[in-house]
């Protein structure tokens, strides 16, 4: 199989490619592992990747946020990096088969050791969609991929923060989403980090459910003061996106 931008890719048991709707990029997932939500996408249309700078994105998973980003900015390059190696592996597939191998590096590290197998102070942007679960609250029976990337096994909040803030430039941004039940923690880690939060965006399945989703951008070395964004509704009724998810986020 291949996709639009490139060469035939092989496949492995279990394994498909989506079509992601842009530039005629398409993604390897399994299905029976794990496959990229929609907090993926949206945490891709809050960042904000600037001409010419250098993006980490920590626990890349399959790829998802270099690809979509390499798509709907102009940032210069984009590095991922994933503990797990049958990720990190469909995620380099993918890379290649949409002809982004000068654009986009996966590394499969420790990423508690981000800071030391990348250069300190060496990205301008750093983006992060990490384990939301504690241990093991709400812990289900799922493969062991899904587990980990959903919990906060192999690394945690602190982890992350901390890895990105070495990493990051000063008056660099980071972005994250995660979950509103976690926003105290997450505020204190950051500033604990020399990070502050600078934008907040809560998201909601529908206009009167509670939110289920936050999006965060922090600034490394900023002032304090924190622009809360009007609410992102994903469901105008069942099965049914808002306009703005269709219009803007393109999912």
């Amino acid at each position: 199989m291949k996709s639009q931008n490139s060469t035939t890719i092989e496949l492995k048991d279990g394994e498909r490619i989506d079509d992601l709707q842009r530039n005629g990029y398409g993604i390897i997932q399994n299905p029976e592992k794990f496959c990229f939500g929609m907090d993926a996408v949206l945490l891709s249309g809050f960042c904000q990747v600037k001409k010419g700078e250098r993006v980490l994105d920590i626990g890349t998973g399959t790829g998802i946020l270099p690809i979509l980003l390499s798509a709907k900015t102009e940032g210069a390059h984009f590095t991922g990096i994933e503990v797990q190696e049958e990720s990190a592996d469909m995620a380099k597939r993918s890379v290649a088969m949409n002809g982004l191998s000068e654009r986009i590096d996966i590394l499969c590290e420790d990423i508690n050791k981000c800071s030391g197998v990348l250069k300190p102070e060496s990205f301008q942007v750093v983006v992060s969609n990490p384990p939301y679960m504690i241990g093991t609250h709400g812990l289900k029976c799922e493969s062991d991929q899904m587990t980990i990337a959903r919990h906060e096994i192999l690394c945690t909040l602190e982890d992350v923060i901390r890895e990105g803030s070495r990493v990051l430039k000063d008056k660099g941004r980071f972005y994250m989403v995660h979950r509103p039940f976690r926003l105290v923690e997450i505020f204190d880690t950051f500033r604990r980090y020399h990070m502050e939060p600078k934008r907040m965006r809560l998201v909601y399945p529908y206009v009167d459910k509670e939110p289920n989703m936050v999006l965060i951008e922090a600034l490394k070395g900023g002032r304090s003061r924190l622009t809360v964004e009007k609410p992102l509704i994903v469901f105008e009724s069942k099965g049914k996106y808002t306009r703005e998810i269709t219009d803007l986020y393109g999912y």
